[in-house]
């Protein structure tokens, strides 16, 4: 093939562009439509977050674009997690991301709890631990005036509360003797309040008419506005303790996994707008 002199000279301005496609034409490819991230070399599927969605919330109906975000980098979070426990052969491949976060929390114990951290917290939320003045009810249910008067003379002939209970009661707790278990002021309507707190530990309410039946009541025990001492509120504060070492074990754990894997998010794979704290570290 004859080659002009203008063709020799326009060959090198060529190589160029040759070379770019050639680089272009060797690199990665693009990922899958249905791939939502890539997670230490591992494709993830956002059917996979529609699992996760599915298990934790029921679904991602009505959810709008922050919440979704929020929970995607919580989904990524325990799939990088479930990345580190196969890798240290702590779970088979087969296992469930809960299994993985709990084997990894296992093979990493937090301190216990101390008695300091006991007393500490429980001086800090003082609070937390105030009971409002409480009383132990029962109740007869009826729904005729008559049987309401019935059950009332009864009682006024010294017939046990709970046994009238059983006998004439119409609800849920009639089988219990009416039994309503302890209860503040905020835990009762607002008609009964009056009534049932005027009441002293064993005194029977007159006959009380709503809409729908008719009431009595009986106070069994009063306790009055009080502190919860540290003996009877230290099961309370242990397990609260206890959870925030596992929450400052898994975020550290969290920070330990971001630094070892690598994690790249498809944005345009994702129906909604990520705005989440991978996207920084994402080059799809």
């Amino acid at each position: 093939m004859i080659v002009t002199a203008g063709q020799r000279r326009s060959a090198p301005a060529l190589l160029p562009w040759l070379l770019v496609l050639g680089i272009a034409a060797c690199g990665p490819a693009p990922p899958a439509a249905d791939v939502a991230a890539r997670v230490g070399g591992r494709d993830v599927p956002y059917s996979a977050f529609e699992r996760y969605l599915e298990e934790n919330v029921g679904g991602e109906t009505g959810l709008v674009g922050e919440v979704l975000t929020q929970l995607f980098d919580q989904f990524l979070g325990e799939e990088l997690l479930l990345e580190c426990a196969r890798e240290e052969n702590l779970v088979p491949n087969d296992a469930s991301r809960r299994q993985a976060v709990e084997a990894l929390l296992a093979s990493r114990p937090s301190a216990p709890v101390t008695d300091a951290e006991v007393a500490a917290y429980y001086q800090e939320h003082a609070a937390e631990f105030r009971r409002s003045e409480r009383v132990r009810l029962r109740q007869i249910l009826v729904a005729e005036r008559e049987q309401a008067q019935e059950a009332r003379r009864a009682l006024a002939q010294g017939e046990d509360f709970t046994a009238v209970a059983r006998r004439l009661s119409e609800e849920p707790s009639a089988p219990f003797g009416g039994d309503q278990g302890d209860l503040s002021r905020e835990d009762l309507p607002p008609r009964f309040v009056d009534v049932v707190f005027g009441l002293k530990a064993g005194e029977v309410s007159d006959i009380i008419p709503v809409e729908y039946g008719f009431h009595i009541f009986q106070v069994v025990e009063r306790q009055p506005d009080h502190v919860l001492p540290l003996a009877k509120a230290e099961p309370e504060i242990r397990s609260i303790l206890e959870r925030q070492h596992a929450d400052q074990l898994r975020a550290g754990l969290l920070g330990e996994v971001r630094e070892r894997y690598n994690v790249v998010v498809y944005e345009r794979n994702l129906p909604f707008a990520y705005r989440g704290s991978y996207r920084e570290a994402s080059n799809p």
